[in-house]
């Protein structure tokens, strides 16, 4: 006979001892886990008219999931990816929970079974040359706020981070000598070490001989000398953003974040022939193929720059058939 299990304290047990003591997760993972469940939770108190404190993992079922988020589609309108967000959000909790409740196995399964939603990948997008040196000269470097900007930007745009590894960075995370290079703690708790160009060195050498106003040795403070926020951030894209577009019109509809500063070192890589398994590393990724997707746009852009040209007159030939089991063959 199954017993009533409170989903509070599993769900504590969840993110202090499996999220932050065994797996060590990311804090933005966390957070991103933290906002999935909040919304969860709400969603259930409405459907279920109990308080969250006081739900049992019995009520906790599949079809109350699937409405959830069929409802965060329909009514809050977020997109197919960030819905399988917080799918995989539950999904790691429910793992958790086959671990700690075995005989609830059946009603876990069933939750394990809920699929993601495939959703149309489009190309990765970018920023062109001309649009970062728009963006690299938008910050007034005469002031402190200036000076750190532009080195925030040209970091980003030069070792490809992740926002929550830049906002993350440390002053000690900085080799300036022989062998630059910038040391981060990535996704999945994985260290890597970035090298940092002659330029990068020294605009973040001039930085370092700025006042530092943060007490923990991060290396982008906010003015108040704490860790950026995401907001903070796209914040001071956004203002640089609409200064740069005076000098490169194309800016004025393009968003700059420091994800697409990510994907736009990653192009700088490829285009100049960098291998995609180097690419990989520069980046973190977990997997050679995750770098496809720059692959993808790549060839786009040749497509495009073909149908710009003047198609060659090749001569007619006789059509000769293929041989039909070899037809089959490449077929597959």
């Amino acid at each position: 006979m199954i017993t009533i299990t409170s989903l509070a304290p599993l769900l504590e047990r969840f993110f202090t001892q499996r999220l932050m003591q065994q797996r060590q997760a990311s804090p933005h993972t966390i957070s991103s886990y933290r906002d999935t469940f909040r919304q969860f939770l709400r969603f259930a108190q409405q459907h279920l008219h109990q308080r969250p404190s006081q739900l049992n993992i019995e009520q906790i079922d599949a079809p109350l999931i699937a409405a959830f988020l069929d409802d965060l589609e329909a009514t809050r309108g977020i997109t197919i990816r960030s819905r399988n967000l917080r799918l995989t959000a539950i999904h790691s909790f429910f793992r958790y929970l086959a671990f700690e409740l075995p005989e609830h196995s059946a009603q876990i399964q069933r939750v394990l079974a809920i699929p993601s939603k495939r959703f149309t990948r489009t190309l990765v997008s970018f920023l062109d040359r001309p649009e970062v040196e728009a963006m690299l000269a938008a910050p007034d470097r005469s002031t402190w706020s200036g000076q750190r900007d532009h080195a925030f930007i040209m970091t980003a745009v030069q070792t490809g981070l992740r926002l929550s590894e830049m906002t993350g960075l440390k002053q000690e995370d900085l080799i300036l000598s022989a062998g630059a290079h910038v040391r981060v703690i990535g996704k999945g708790r994985k260290e890597r070490c970035v090298p940092l160009a002659k330029s990068t060195r020294a605009v973040l050498k001039a930085w370092l001989r700025e006042p530092q106003r943060s007490d923990d040795g991060v290396l982008f403070p906010s003015a108040r000398g704490k860790r950026f926020s995401v907001h903070g951030v796209q914040y001071l894209l956004d203002k640089h953003r609409v200064a740069a577009s005076q000098v490169c019109p194309s800016l004025k509809q393009t968003r700059v974040t420091v994800h697409r500063l990510r994907h736009t070192m990653a192009m700088d890589l490829l285009q100049a022939g960098v291998d995609r398994s180097v690419i990989a590393l520069w980046l973190g990724h977990e997997s050679v193929e995750t770098t496809q997707i720059y692959l993808e746009a790549t060839l786009a852009m040749k497509e495009q720059a073909l149908a710009k040209t003047v198609p060659l007159q090749g001569k007619a030939g006789r059509y000769r058939p293929g041989d039909q089991l070899l037809g089959f063959l490449n077929s597959l």
